[in-house]
């Protein structure tokens, strides 16, 4: 092990005790049945370097909904499908509005304003499962992250799906107003099928990052040397997540942490350090904009120890 993944394990270890004292942990989403079970004591963190080092601790092997986190990968299957013309559908603005609004989308005739805020998201699922069956559809989702992560066995959890189903009425006023403009090409409750089991996946920390490597590495899957995406195409969501991966809380992600960055609800948060990590940090309890509290506040330790802000020193 090098002096610089040596520092790494230890800076990792470190957080994770510190996090682990503290008493501030935000809320469990409550209004998802399933999560709010969830246990918000719970905390993991796991780095994979460029150099294929990886360090973890705290509850890093731990399976949690990845929620919103999905959105990364479901953009990236989307742009490798239909390229820019995704774009037709959805913006790339941060919004500045709750995850779930519908006034923003009233305002803008249907169009999401990002592919991260709920709205945007069911657009992207929607183009994704366009000439399939659901289970085909979510069958390509689910192995496209096995794939990334080089992890056959991640799944979905069925319980925070179902749960998700009979919840998620918002998001099913959502997927109706945008198929009033056009903007949803499938049957409603066919798209919202997928796009609650993707959000129902079932990750590690551990797995969560080591999914996310392609991003860190221009687009190209380390281990097998493939080109997952364009590496402008891998250095434009990095740009997005930046600036929306956090919803209303993506200024205050990217001034303190300084990292391209996706949340969940679940609590996890999936962050990349370009030509340097892919980071994924897992703790339940969530601020008032819906982000992992704890998750934010060890990635901002660890941007400023390891001096990873794309801002610099």
């Amino acid at each position: 092990m090098t002096n610089a993944s040596a520092d790494l394990g230890r800076i990792v270890t470190d957080i994770a005790e510190e996090m682990r004292a503290r008493t501030d942990r935000g809320e469990v989403a409550h209004y998802i049945p399933e999560l709010a079970r969830v246990d918000n004591k719970h905390f993991g963190l796991a780095v994979v370097g460029a150099d294929g080092e990886v360090a973890c601790a705290g509850d890093s092997d731990m399976p949690f909904s990845i929620q919103s986190v999905s959105k990364v990968f479901t953009l990236t299957l989307a742009l490798g499908k239909a390229g820019d013309r995704l774009w037709q559908r959805v913006g790339r603005e941060p919004s500045g509005s709750p995850f779930n609004s519908i006034v923003q989308l009233e305002r803008e005739r249907g169009i999401p304003r990002n592919p991260f805020i709920n709205a945007g998201a069911i657009a992207v699922t929607d183009l994704i499962l366009s000439g399939h069956q659901p289970r085909e559809a979510l069958g390509e989702i689910l192995s496209f992250m096995r794939f990334l992560a080089d992890d056959p066995d991640i799944a979905i959890d069925e319980a925070v799906a179902a749960s998700e189903q009979r919840t998620g009425f918002r998001n099913a006023a959502l997927a109706n107003y945008m198929k009033s403009f056009g903007v949803l090409d499938n049957p409603v409750e066919m798209t919202l099928g997928v796009y609650f089991h993707q959000c129902a996946i079932a990750m590690s920390c551990k797995q969560l990052a080591m999914a996310g490597r392609f991003l860190a590495q221009s687009g190209c899957h380390p281990k097998t040397g493939l080109q997952v995406i364009q590496a402008e195409r891998a250095r434009r969501i990095n740009a997005v997540m930046l600036t929306c991966g956090h919803y209303d809380g993506s200024g205050e992600f990217a001034y303190r942490v300084g990292l391209p960055g996706k949340s969940g609800v679940g609590g996890g948060i999936l962050a990349i350090a370009p030509g340097k990590a892919s980071i994924a940090v897992w703790s339940p309890g969530l601020d008032a904009a819906g982000n992992s509290h704890l998750g934010r506040v060890a990635l901002e330790a660890l941007s400023k120890r390891m001096n990873w802000s794309i801002f610099g020193a």
